[in-house]
């Protein structure tokens, strides 16, 4: 099924953040409305007004300096089927944003399916054993 995100970016959260627009592109300093705005214009490139879209809200993390983004994703409705607004998975970027490889990463891995949480296999032949406290 096709996804539909819906990307949250606070416009009041101080400080920024350095990285690219796009993959191989020069990093740029962006604050909290920087990002609303490049997102916007990478969602028109692309062509996923449709699909993808922002809107201006909490996005966590108000506590300490961000900008942080929050992402919904949506499952697209059958023809003939009325959109429900129940996501079925939310990513958040609090206080990570400066660790992803470029700005459009946000959208990139959020619209391709994933591989459900917690299913990752273990080595072979191997138990998984829990992280120590």
């Amino acid at each position: 099924m096709r996804r539909l995100l819906e990307i949250t970016v606070c416009p009041l959260e101080p400080g920024s953040v350095a990285l690219p627009l796009e993959r191989g592109g020069r990093p740029r300093r962006m604050d909290a409305r920087a990002i609303r705005q490049h997102l916007e214009r990478l969602i028109r490139r692309r062509a996923l007004a449709g699909r993808v879209w922002l809107r201006e809200d909490c996005a966590g993390g108000c506590h300490r300096a961000g900008p942080n983004v929050n992402v919904d994703v949506f499952l697209k409705a059958p023809p003939g089927a009325e959109q429900d607004h129940v996501a079925v998975e939310n990513r958040s970027y609090v206080y990570s944003l400066a660790s992803l490889p470029c700005l459009a990463r946000i959208i990139d891995e959020n619209l391709r399916p994933g591989r459900p949480r917690g299913t990752r296999a273990a080595r072979s032949g191997r138990r998984r054993r829990p992280p120590p406290c």
